[in-house]
């Protein structure tokens, strides 16, 4: 791999991370922790989703946290939503970039969005429509890629048809998401070399849990696929709430310290991250246990 690869980390913590989390952040740290992470170098940043409380409470003051952020203007601030009501406040806020999502597994959907995948991607129609009349972008993310808590293995195949459909409909990027950490790298390369065929590379992102301790080792089969986006939370943060025992995702700390040790450029500042990871880990009353901070400071 060539060290002037450069690879773009979408921070998902925010929003990823803090909607599985037990205890709700109050609004000014959730802010905070936002401004903090804009000051690292990242270029993209997930604040929230635009849901309904009922489902989420621990994201119900999205539309404040968008609102009173920082916005630098070199980085991009997506938001997550789930259907056009969602979209419609995020019109109101002036969002330039959201994320819809979906997934091959019909269990899966019907527990996560009461409904079929067929009525997913019919809901994501109407969303793409309207956000591109009002010149948003959309993201897609396409969960349980690599396996499903309800249905067990997914059909690349599947995954193929789906993720092709986002595209037609107007996603620049698709992001491929192990929702419960079960894929190792080989099938992490059959999957990407498949959807490369029809895809391209530039259009896919993967987004890894680290359930079994898979998540570093996955991201490396993907960029050596050619695959050059990569979703992570910082401190490891988040889960899913729809899939049981489903771990974190893999920290954002992780992959900057082997993206750093490999020469692959990402314009992030690992100890700025660090920090950030340490903040917020603190109001959330854990330990970052990542052994990154002691490795960037020299002392491993």
């Amino acid at each position: 791999m060539s060290i002037s690869t450069d690879v773009k980390i979408v921070e998902v913590g925010a929003r990823d991370g803090l909607q599985n989390e037990k205890n709700i952040l109050p609004t000014d740290i959730k802010i905070e922790f936002i401004n903090r992470l804009s000051e690292t170098g990242l270029k993209a940043i997930e604040v929230t989703s635009f849901v309904s409380p009922k489902w989420i409470p621990q994201l119900a003051d999205h539309k404040e946290v968008y609102q009173t952020i920082n916005k630098r203007h070199d980085v991009g601030y997506p938001v997550l939503v789930p259907n056009l009501k969602g979209l419609q406040s995020a019109i109101e806020l002036k969002v330039k970039e959201i994320a819809v999502f979906t997934t091959p597994s019909e269990q899966f959907s019907q527990r996560n969005t009461n409904c079929s995948v067929a009525e997913s991607i019919v809901n994501i129609t109407e969303v793409i429509q309207l956000a591109k009349q009002n010149n948003i972008l959309v993201r897609g993310y396409v969960s349980c890629v690599l396996g499903c808590p309800y249905e067990g293995k997914i059909s690349p195949v599947s995954v193929l048809e789906l993720s092709r459909k986002l595209i037609q409909l107007g996603c620049y990027e698709i992001s491929l998401g192990d929702t419960i950490g079960v894929g190792t790298p080989n099938y992490v390369t059959q999957l990407i070399r498949l959807l490369s065929k029809e895809i391209p590379l530039k259009k896919l992102a993967v987004h890894f849990h680290d359930t079994y301790g898979q998540a570093l080792a996955n991201i490396y089969a993907a960029l050596e696929c050619g695959v050059r986006v990569i979703d992570s939370s910082v401190a490891g943060l988040g889960g899913c709430p729809y899939a049981k025992g489903a771990s974190g995702n893999v920290a954002s700390e992780d992959v900057l310290y082997m993206l750093n040790g490999m020469g692959v450029k990402t314009g992030v500042d690992i100890d700025k991250l660090i920090l950030v990871g340490q903040f917020i880990s603190h109001y959330l009353g854990r330990d970052n246990k990542s052994k990154v901070g002691l490795a960037s400071a020299g002392k491993l």
